[in-house]
């Protein structure tokens, strides 16, 4: 239910017919009567996961990992530690397959004005070591990851955190200004919830969580191995009694791995092998649509990219159809040059798509007045094809007489020592249920993920404005033109290369059941181990 109290009085506001409360219906309803939300996890979308059977040791392979990992949270990127973060750990909500959030750690959140929000705890949930959760886990949590010095990569969602308390068995969040999506910043895998004594975590390396399964064997690069946790508190979740996550980068050797039965499904398949995969007779083909998009962004700190014109020289130089056609096979759309998907509320639909234009990239590439080559960074670490379609964008760029050098780079390490690093290099965004999320992660001025440095001059201090502005504006109609403007600054002015947007395409054996599937991470939201089983 979700409901407002209003003296003796209860107010019925909007839900989904799963029992959630949609992005949708939550920013339309919030502050125009207040809200709360109290949602039984267990009712979600459990139709075909009522009658699911437990056993068995559940492999995923994914193609991701680095040996460079580790097990603090604030440390996490990447499909296989998304979906770590979820093996041994929940956060206060989660987010379902429909999109809406659900109550996990939680039990209800409240707010009258969208700046001071209550969340009620749940009572009797087991940490892994014993400990049982309280309101000051959730504050050494946060803290962990807003702290002074904090190089955390959601520590610019959280630095809108002004204060946190506990009262009684609630944590009080205040922020430095209204957040209509702040409940949806909650589910980050990053905020997984710790154990904590005397106002610190015992251990953020520990992998100490509530989740459904412990970590017994964390072998980073390689492997994750756990087992299912006796007490876990979600009585129709975590089926399998183990779990194993395998790093395995090379996309062919991934596919092998499935084909062989060495694991039970995989992310990212290359789109290239989808048909000759989908015709294995123990493979089946789940594809998402999404919001995950592929980026080259340039570091606006670091020549040449410091340059206004030939940022958008590079950025008129790309065929993006090219590059939909021959390295996504179709599985996918045109990217515009900013990280808002058709699937978000607030997307421009009135920002003229970017073509390839080799006279207006010459004329900006002129301008610039740089000459020589461009190096540009590119590994299948950061997606299949990424090194193919470094190619066809150096092709592209040559028409425009720019000169691209394609560098290609060792896979293991890449997140590391390239990305974010190195001044042009490629990248990808699982994307963001909101926009403001979306931007907190990787575009204002405050994030470590910050992966296009742009954070000053006049169009980047309007978008940080704007985007504050837009967080704090609860009037649907100015809120959907503040994120409008939004998109039209990064497209204009950053750093941001967003030639496409990219389904989620996974291959998982005939012998797994599932129920429907979440698009928000890849492999059911990165928790395909807990909502999974074995048919």
């Amino acid at each position: 239910m979700i409901a407002r109290k209003s003296g003796s009085h209860f107010t019925q506001l909007p839900t989904s017919s799963r029992g959630g409360l949609s992005r949708r219906s939550f920013i339309a309803n919030t502050l125009a009567v207040g809200l709360s939300a109290s949602v039984n996890s267990s009712l979600a979308g459990r139709a075909i996961a009522s009658t699911p059977r437990k056993g068995g040791t559940f492999k995923i392979g994914f193609g991701s990992g680095s040996t460079t990992d580790s097990l603090d949270p604030a440390t996490y990127e990447g499909t296989i530690n998304t979906a770590m973060a979820y093996l041994y750990g929940n956060n206060l909500v989660e987010v379902d397959a429909d999109g809406n959030l659900q109550m996990e750690l939680a039990e209800s959140y409240t707010s009258d004005d969208a700046v001071t929000w209550l969340f009620k705890i749940r009572r009797g949930i087991e940490f892994h070591n014993g400990q049982t959760l309280s309101p000051d886990d959730v504050i050494a949590t946060i803290d962990h990851h807003r702290g002074e010095g904090s190089k955390s990569a959601v520590n610019g969602l959280v630095s809108q955190i002004k204060e946190m308390r506990a009262e009684g068995n609630n944590v009080v969040f205040v922020l430095d200004g209204a957040n209509a999506d702040f409940p949806y910043v909650l589910s980050d895998y990053h905020l997984i919830v710790l154990p904590s004594k005397d106002g610190a975590l015992i251990d953020p390396q520990g992998g100490i969580g509530t989740g459904g399964y412990v970590i017994e064997t964390f072998e980073p690069g390689v492997r994750v191995k756990a087992k299912r946790f006796p007490n876990y508190f979600k009585s129709d979740r975590a089926h399998f009694d183990e779990v194993e996550f395998l790093s395995i980068i090379d996309p062919t050797a991934r596919q092998t791995a499935l084909l062989n039965g060495d694991v039970h499904a995989i992310d990212r398949i290359d789109p290239k092998t989808v048909s000759l995969l989908g015709r294995a007779p123990n493979i089946n083909i789940l594809e998402k649509t999404s919001t995950l998009h592929y980026t080259v962004p340039m570091r606006v700190d670091a020549a040449p990219f410091d340059n206004y014109d030939l940022r958008m020289a590079l950025k008129l130089a790309v065929k993006r159809q090219e590059l939909v056609d021959k390295i996504l096979l179709g599985h996918g759309s045109l990217g515009n040059d900013h990280p808002i998907s058709t699937a978000n509320r607030y997307f421009n639909t009135e920002l003229p798509q970017r073509e390839f234009d080799s006279e207006r990239a010459a004329h900006h590439y002129k301008k610039s007045g740089h000459s020589g080559r461009i190096q540009l960074s590119s590994s299948d670490a950061a997606f299949t094809g990424a090194v193919d379609a470094a190619q066809l964008i150096a092709a592209s760029a040559a028409e425009a007489g720019i000169d691209i050098e394609v560098v290609r780079e060792p896979s293991d390490g890449y997140w590391s020592n390239v990305w974010n690093k190195k001044p042009w290099s490629f990248s990808y965004w699982s994307g963001r249920p909101t926009e403001d999320w979306m931007f907190a992660s990787a575009y204002t001025s405050d994030t470590e993920w910050n992966e296009t440095a742009w954070r000053s001059g006049e169009a980047a201090d309007r978008f940080n404005s704007v985007v504050l502005e837009a967080r704090a504006e609860l009037d649907d109609t100015k809120r959907r033109s503040l994120y409008a403007e939004a998109q039209t600054l990064v497209y204009n002015d950053g750093g941001a290369l967003v030639p496409m947007f990219a389904n989620h395409i996974m291959g998982v054996a005939k012998t797994v059941a599932y129920g429907e599937v979440a698009a928000n991470w890849e492999m059911d939201g990165g928790k395909a181990h807990e909502r999974w089983w074995f048919a």
